[in-house]
């Protein structure tokens, strides 16, 4: 098989992270509950995750580490704490539904920030506008889904910072593919991310890190294993943020996967990836009626294109048929496609892992020319 598709999940992983989700479900239990040797070990696995978490994205206290289900899950708890406080709210016009679907279900408009894919410049323009526009909060799509375009965080955090403007970071598909310091993005209220693609842990792992000392209303509330005679929810993080027994064994994964990640050779990892993007365009741009959504610059290891005969399903299927796995049609995000005119087509969508391969994009373009 030949992936491609882990901007949706990713497939293979580091053997070490299977073997530390392996081991935690045989030995940890009763989280924060219990104080047996397997709920010792189980806060362990929790303890050494926040730290490595803190160490990845450079933050003061591993406190500031909320656990989630997702980055669904982190988005709507970031959203449901600063939303409400905000006088006018500005999204990209590249946003997954993770942020478009909640805001719409409490009825809270947002500024659209347009500009062209894959034009810093106009971005950082269509950024000015809206605080122009008296917009004071701005939830930002590090790299997009669709697309692979990267928004320049540090000239936004510069600039909403200068503004007494505010961000909230979705770095879903940039944690573990870029460096993200949170010690010199000043306006960041909160990075919210998954912990099952780029990070390299199973399904049902997401990291909310808070940046602000505010006290934030919990999405949930419950059983925390923390001052249990009051009704009220506790105040300190990550208490407050996280009721309900954790997913342990998910969190085990994700703690080797960001260890794996930050001992990497990062440099080496990013022209890596570029090389395998440099490389899939070349093959893409060899097949008549193919339109690639790609430039030089400004693009991570996501890439679109579509057909102008043949459907993005019709592709994907025959792809499958193949052992080639790809992704084709809106990938939750519809706003991304109309800002970019794909709406009624959709596109299909490539994206590289850790240990993609030029002989998958080989096998890959070896493929698409037959269908």
């Amino acid at each position: 098989m030949i992936y491609l598709d882990n901007a949706a999940t990713t497939l293979i992983r580091p053997p070490k992270v299977i073997k530390a989700a392996n081991k935690a479900i045989l030995n940890a239990a009763g989280y924060g509950r219990s104080g047996h040797k397997a709920a010792v070990y189980a806060g362990e696995i929790v303890y050494t995750c926040r730290e490595r978490v803190k160490r990845l994205f450079n933050i003061k206290s591993p406190e500031q580490v909320i656990f989630t289900l997702n980055a669904t899950h982190a988005l709507n708890q970031a959203i449901y704490s600063f939303a409400p406080k905000a006088k006018k709210i500005a999204i990209t016009g590249y946003e997954h539904n993770s942020i478009v679907r909640p805001l719409y279900a409490r009825n809270i408009d947002y500024y659209i920030i347009e500009s062209e894919l894959f034009n810093e410049k106009s971005m950082l323009d269509g950024v000015q506008k809206a605080l122009d526009n008296g917009c004071d909060l701005f939830i930002i799509n590090h790299i997009s889904n669709v697309f692979g375009q990267i928004a320049p965080i540090e000239q936004i955090d510069k600039m909403l910072y200068d503004a007494n403007a505010s961000m909230i970071i979705d770095a879903s598909q940039s944690a573990g593919k870029r460096k993200i310091d949170l010690s010199k993005l000043k306006s960041v209220k909160a990075l919210c991310t998954a912990g099952h693609k780029g990070l390299l842990g199973l399904t049902g792992t997401g990291i909310l890190v808070v940046c602000t000392d505010e006290i934030l209303d919990p999405l949930m509330q419950g059983g925390t294993g923390s001052l249990s005679n009051d009704l009220n929810q506790p105040y300190m993080l990550p208490d407050r943020l996280e009721s309900g027994t954790p997913n342990i064994v998910g969190i085990a994964s994700l703690s080797e996967g960001i260890n794996y990640i930050l001992s990497l050779d990062y440099e080496e990892n990013l022209k890596h990836e570029q090389d395998l993007l440099k490389k899939t365009v070349k093959e893409l741009s060899q097949i008549s009626d193919i339109e690639i959504f790609s430039k030089n610059k400004n693009q991570a290891g996501v890439l679109s294109f579509r057909h102008k005969k043949i459907p993005c399903e019709k592709i994907a299927e025959s792809l499958a048929e193949n052992d080639i796995c790809v992704r084709a049609g809106l990938h939750c995000a519809p706003l991304a496609h109309k800002s970019a005119g794909t709406l009624e087509t959709g596109t299909v969508r490539l994206s590289f892992g850790f240990n993609t391969k030029m002989s998958d994009i080989n096998q890959f373009a070896l493929k698409l020319k037959k269908i």
